[in-house]
């Protein structure tokens, strides 16, 4: 086979699975096979549809419907295979399948690979409580006193729901994330004279998903944490160039500048629709398209 050359930017044309860089950086994921790796991949592009289809259960939980079928179809490989995938991605906690009955596919939670435990759990106290935890592989059981535990890796708080116990390499598992979900490199060649701010949102946006207080001012308003970390983790490189645009549009000072980015991120999914259909509007009525 002879396949052509990428030219420029001829790359960006195409549709394309993202499979997070952690999986392949962190030493928790080292033994999850690459196969493994690809199929959370696919998952997590499920995930996207299902919040299009509304596939969310009564606690706010996006599932996804992805049958066995299916994945022996997308990755060309036998049963069994796409069993012990399925049955290797559980045992990392990374997906969550429920029974719905004789004939019904399964309905397959996919985790957030970034967080290792959803709540607190002190030393020593046992889980038949009701609790409901998400952990590593390495955290599934809790030794009573073990101070050479490395609390980053068996946090018994869950840092994006509670902003608790972030330590250095929970900063850096969110800022290689957002690097690549935002792609930042590409952002910074679109918009070579806006690097040191968008270097700054990016700051902005791991400070905040990092903090550990239970309310994030927004616009003179206190606003819970969780519903602020939440907003940030749906954007995407589109959102950054919209807040981008609006900075660069603003006219009047801006005195705390760090809260104006912030209050720009948080409203972009809310407001970038709008912006840009303004935009469309106003080209028509003054004949420019």
């Amino acid at each position: 086979m002879d396949f052509a050359y990428f030219h420029e930017e001829e790359s960006e044309q195409f549709a394309f699975y993202r499979i997070p860089q952690v999986l392949f950086k962190d030493e928790k994921f080292a033994k999850l096979s690459t196969d493994a790796k690809v199929l959370y991949g696919l998952f997590l592009n499920r995930v996207s549809l299902s919040k299009k289809n509304h596939w969310i259960d009564d606690e706010g939980r996006v599932y996804v419907y992805y049958t066995l079928v299916s994945i022996q179809e997308d990755l060309h490989c036998a049963s069994q295979k796409a069993l012990k995938l399925l049955k290797e991605l559980e045992s990392y906690g990374l997906i969550e399948r429920v029974k719905q009955g004789l004939c019904k596919p399964d309905r397959i939670y996919v985790k957030n690979f970034i967080l290792l435990q959803e709540s607190p759990v002190r030393s020593g106290e046992n889980h038949h409580t009701g609790v409901v935890k998400i952990t590593s592989p390495e955290c599934r059981e809790s030794p009573p006193n073990n101070n050479e535990l490395n609390n980053t890796e068996c946090s018994n708080t869950n840092p994006f729901l509670s902003g608790e116990g972030m330590g250095t390499d929970t900063r850096a598992m969110y800022r290689d994330y957002l690097i690549d979900t935002l792609e930042i490199e590409i952002l910074k060649q679109r918009n070579p004279y806006c690097q040191d701010r968008i270097d700054e949102i990016l700051e902005i946006m791991v400070d905040t998903l990092c903090s550990n207080r239970k309310e994030i001012r927004i616009a003179g308003d206190d606003k819970p944490a969780q519903i602020v970390k939440s907003q940030l983790m749906k954007l995407d490189s589109d959102h950054i160039e919209f807040v981008l645009q609006c900075m660069k549009e603003n006219t009047t000072q801006i005195k705390n500048v760090k809260q104006y980015i912030l209050a720009a991120l948080y409203n972009a999914p809310l407001t970038i629709n709008n912006y840009y259909s303004s935009l469309v509007q106003h080209d028509m009525a003054t004949g420019k398209i």
